[in-house]
């Protein structure tokens, strides 16, 4: 890494700005690349002047917006992730984000039993009286934010799971192992959305960035609907990616109505 430029100190910005400014344009100018580790707060330090504290309050500020992540005991590392979202493919966070060579966590929310609403209930064709398991989870890739996810799944279909599942773990592979329930089939619907408080606050953006909103409901090989999740993710760290055919002219035409 090239050598930091030194601190105005005669300027009413704060340290720990300047050298989180000086960080990142590094990082945005190819002197440090994507899954390079940054200097230690230490040597950072030692080369500006300035408190560790300092230096910490600045790395701490471009984990917090994506920029760099942390790994236990090993050091910071510059961020290079922005997960696909592949449509042509039913795959859990979990196994999508392994797929791609990441680690995959959750942070949960909540995990519980409770009454659907009524999108929810229309979605999984459930009974007035039914209820669904209802999992709210962080998505993290190399431990930084990617999305919020929802998921709710009718109660009958597993009634135990609340009990005997991890929810920090795949939610797609227990169901496999334990019920015998295989997603097969998934309609997706994807929307440009702009991020509320809470989703700001949970994936720790400025409130108003801009995210996907995905609302997906999973059938297995009979038809039967299965999970309705509602997703919100941050636009800055996932793309969509398809593709695309063209049916060739001729048999366009030769389809067409006599």
């Amino acid at each position: 890494m090239a050598s930091l430029p030194p601190l105005d100190r005669n300027t009413c910005v704060p340290l720990y700005h300047q050298i989180q400014q000086r960080l990142l344009h590094q990082i945005h100018s190819g002197a440090l690349k994507p899954g390079e580790p940054l200097p230690s707060a230490l040597d950072i330090a030692g080369a500006l002047g300035v408190s560790q504290m300092t230096v910490r309050q600045a790395i701490k500020s471009l984990c917090e917006a994506g920029v760099v992540y942390s790994k236990q005991g090993k050091g910071t590392f510059v961020s290079g992730i922005k997960l696909e979202k592949d449509f042509r493919q039913v795959l859990s966070f979990t196994e999508d984000t392994k797929a791609r060579g990441f680690t995959p966590r959750s942070k949960v929310l909540s995990f519980e039993v409770q009454k659907p609403d009524e999108e929810v209930m229309k979605a999984l064709r459930l009974r007035s009286d039914e209820k669904v398991i209802h999992l709210k989870r962080i998505r993290q890739s190399n431990n930084l934010r990617m999305g919020i996810e929802c998921s709710s799944l009718p109660l009958r279909i597993c009634p135990d799971l609340v009990e005997t599942f991890d929810p920090r773990n795949s939610l797609y592979e227990i169901l496999a192992e334990r019920y015998g329930i295989n997603m097969m089939v998934a309609d997706e619907v994807a929307e440009a959305g702009l991020a509320d408080a809470e989703a700001a606050r949970l994936l720790r953006i400025a409130k108003g960035s801009p995210v996907f909103l995905f609302t997906r409901i999973s059938y297995v090989q009979s038809g039967q609907p299965i999970e309705h999740v509602k997703s919100t993710y941050r636009g800055d760290r996932y793309k969509i990616v398809n593709r695309l055919t063209r049916q060739n002219r001729g048999i366009l035409s030769s389809q067409q109505p006599m």
